[in-house]
């Protein structure tokens, strides 16, 4: 895929909101495109993630395994990000994902990507500001679930 491909599909991810064309052109340019047949994991519940994944195209199914038992949670189209937080800090992979058809995906590494913070800290502060909204959102619909647990 050219690099002018990557960076409009990089471009409408909710994360790089207000990315300018270079700072997007930087994240593409460090970019891998994977090409993932049916069936092939992308990832390991539990494994150590140190990147991120933008789905192309096809779907990429998310689940947990215990045993031969498999859980499906849900699927992940064109335009999604996966394991977003790999980019900012260490972690572990909440989920296992495989390509459920045909994929593309775009692999973006955590280092390439705080050196683009580094050299551009107004992105680390509206990264900031992007969690913060993500985690307030998180924090509401988990007191709108509460009273169902609640005695």
């Amino acid at each position: 895929m050219a690099l002018d491909d990557d960076i409009r599909i990089l471009s409408g991810v909710k994360l790089f909101d207000g990315f300018t064309q270079e700072q997007l052109r930087l994240l593409a340019f460090g970019a891998e495109t994977v090409h993932l047949p049916a069936e092939r994991k992308l990832y390991r519940e539990d494994d150590e993630a140190d990147s991120a994944y933008v789905v192309v195209s096809g779907r990429i199914a998310l689940y947990r395994e215990v045993g031969d038992d498999r859980t499906e949670l849900g699927f992940a189209g064109p335009g999604a990000m996966l394991g977003e937080l790999a980019l900012i800090a260490d972690t572990r992979r909440l989920t296992s994902a495989s390509a459920a058809t045909d994929s593309e995906i775009i692999r973006l590494n955590r280092k390439m990507f705080h050196r683009i913070l580094e050299e551009y800290p107004e992105l680390a502060a509206r990264l900031h500001e992007h969690i913060l909204a993500d985690l307030q959102e998180l924090i509401a619909d988990i007191e709108t679930m509460a009273p169902r647990f609640g005695k």
